[in-house]
């Protein structure tokens, strides 16, 4: 199955990494310069250069089901057509609401051409910036509870936290949800010692990127906002001090590998 929109009835839905040009795949390349139709939402789109002939549909950014149903019957109409998230599509994101739109909806979406054309996540492109944090077992949680229960974001935070894992957080604060970051925050200094490192990584691979570290005991959870990934390391993340530069974080790929 190729990934390129080459023929007419076509969706493919592209990765556009976190911000950065140069981080969109030539896959992701191809497919935008040969889809007729660009779906997404409108600041993402915003990102594209438009060719002649190509039609792009914007969307507000909380209607996902929405624009991938959009997106499946532009296609069953004949259309090439290139549905795109910010990051990596399969990681909160654009390809789960195509697969969950087909699943639900029109039983003939199901023999539509699809693919997924992966991107550079958020959290890959942050640990890159600082070093490797993501060198060993981690999850990522989103902290949005728009389509799931506080108590059971609350729920993954511990067992993360518990189980030590290495924690990005997603979507960690909105103007319609401040409070759930410190909430968080909270529950993870229940769980984890105050010296693990914290990586406020806004705006990776943007013009206003800003990388700040801290640790868990003295971080500000109120400098993250929605355009903001964090990082939490594990009790085995370590830093690396520097007098040149900032410190490199890392966490080794052995368990107990300083014990």
């Amino acid at each position: 199955m190729t990934a390129f929109c080459a023929s007419p009835g076509a969706l493919r839905i592209v990765g556009l990494g976190p911000g950065l040009a140069a981080w969109i795949t030539p896959e992701a390349s191809s497919v935008l310069e040969g889809a007729s139709d660009l779906v997404g939402y409108a600041p993402y789109l915003d990102r594209l250069p438009l060719r002649d002939g190509q039609t792009r549909h914007p969307s507000d950014n909380r209607v996902e089901l929405e624009r991938a149903r959009h997106a499946l019957r532009l296609a069953q109409e004949g259309r090439s057509v290139a549905i795109v998230s910010g990051g990596d599509p399969g990681v909160f994101a654009m390809a789960a609401a195509v697969f969950e739109a087909i699943d639900l909806g029109d039983p003939a979406w199901r023999d539509i051409d699809i693919a997924v054309c992966p991107g550079i996540s958020a959290m890959q492109a942050a640990a890159a910036r600082i070093g490797a944090p993501l060198g060993h077992d981690f999850c990522a949680i989103s902290l949005s509870d728009n389509r799931k229960p506080w108590a059971l974001v609350e729920k993954r935070l511990a067992a993360a936290a518990v189980g030590d894992f290495v924690i990005a957080l997603y979507n960690p604060a909105s103007k319609a949800r401040p409070t759930q970051i410190h909430d968080a925050f909270a529950l993870l200094r229940a769980h984890r010692v105050g010296a693990a490192p914290v990586i406020f990584a806004r705006a990776v691979g943007r013009e206003d990127e800003r990388i700040h570290l801290a640790t868990l005991d003295n971080a500000d959870p109120g400098l993250a906002d929605m355009s903001t990934l964090v990082i939490i390391g594990s009790s085995e993340t370590r830093i690396i001090a520097r007098e040149s530069g900032a410190p490199f974080i890392y966490t080794p790929r052995g368990a107990g590998a300083f014990t």
